[in-house]
């Protein structure tokens, strides 16, 4: 494994980050994941209270709690469940927060969190109020470091200007350039680690049927596929060289990739062991497909 420092922080974590949404629910399986990916390497591991209504963290804090010291432990805060269950609501109020993080700490059984991140983010929110409560949870040590999850470019300016934040998880891949615009270069200035998430963008680049995707039609979207095919082999698979290209980026510290078996786990931590991408190899795949740009919350 490759591991790359995580500027404005002291912490060095795996260029391959495991996402941890797509654990499920079974404990034990849960376990087997973690102990090879911990085995593996990976030492960064991202989680959210949202995620299975808080039973995803209770599983990763459990898998992890014998390695606690030994690893990056990110968690996501801002959307409330309602009280019956129904689903959630948007909350970036500093009292939410302070609450909130009571609750993540005794589900992931740990002292501290290493990462916390607003998952989400709107220029609508009480931008500075949620700084201030992420600010006293650092200074509380309830957490180390902050950042935010957010695709929109408007609210990252927002939070660039305005935070201490250490890392912006995004959605980047070859189906999704949006981020190559602006946001990679400006977090890349500011030394704001980048966690892309999404590298072969919900399987489409790899084996998944095609269908349109985020404004691309089908056949872009096959033409793409073809174009990552054409530059994997023996070498290089084709989910490989979709991450190969989101870690291309000098701006991206981390692939965080969700992984539901132990083959996906294994297949994209070998992708560290693979040839990176050539220039030639850049060009044909960046050819294969207009750059997409961000339409909305500019």
């Amino acid at each position: 494994m490759e591991y790359a420092p995580l500027k404005r922080t002291g912490l060095h974590i795996s260029r391959i980050g495991f996402g941890c949404m797509s654990l499920g629910t079974d404990l034990r399986q849960a376990e087997k994941m973690i102990d090879r990916a911990v085995d593996l390497g990976i030492n960064y591991f991202d989680t959210s209270d949202l995620y299975d209504k808080g039973l995803n963290e209770e599983l990763v804090g459990k898998a992890l709690k014998g390695v606690r010291k030994e690893v990056v432990l990110a968690t996501k805060v801002g959307n409330q469940w309602r009280a019956d269950g129904s689903g959630w609501d948007w909350n970036p109020g500093k009292d939410y927060i302070l609450s909130a993080v009571e609750e993540s700490l005794r589900r992931l059984q740990t002292s501290h969190i290493d990462i916390y991140q607003l998952h989400g983010g709107t220029l609508q929110d009480p931008i500075d109020e949620t700084i201030e409560a992420f600010e006293l949870l650092v200074e509380q040590g309830k957490i180390r470091y902050y950042g935010i999850s957010s695709i929109r470019p408007n609210v990252i300016r927002e939070w660039v200007a305005r935070s201490g934040m250490v890392s912006v998880m995004t959605q980047y891949s070859l189906l999704d350039r949006r981020p190559e615009e602006e946001t990679l270069s400006l977090l890349e200035e500011f030394e704001i680690g980048v966690l892309a998430r999404g590298s072969v963008a919900q399987g489409l680049l790899v084996n998944k049927p095609t269908k349109p995707y985020l404004g691309y039609s089908e056949d872009d979207v096959r033409a793409a596929a073809a174009a990552v095919k054409a530059c994997s082999g023996e070498d290089r698979s084709p989910a490989q060289t979709a991450i190969r290209y989101t870690l291309h980026h000098p701006a991206v510290t981390s692939a965080v990739v969700g992984m539901r078996t132990i083959e996906q786990l294994e297949e994209a931590v070998t992708t560290m062991r693979t040839p990176e991408l050539t220039d030639a190899e850049l060009e044909r795949l960046r050819a294969a497909l207009h750059a997409n740009q961000y339409t909305e919350h500019r």
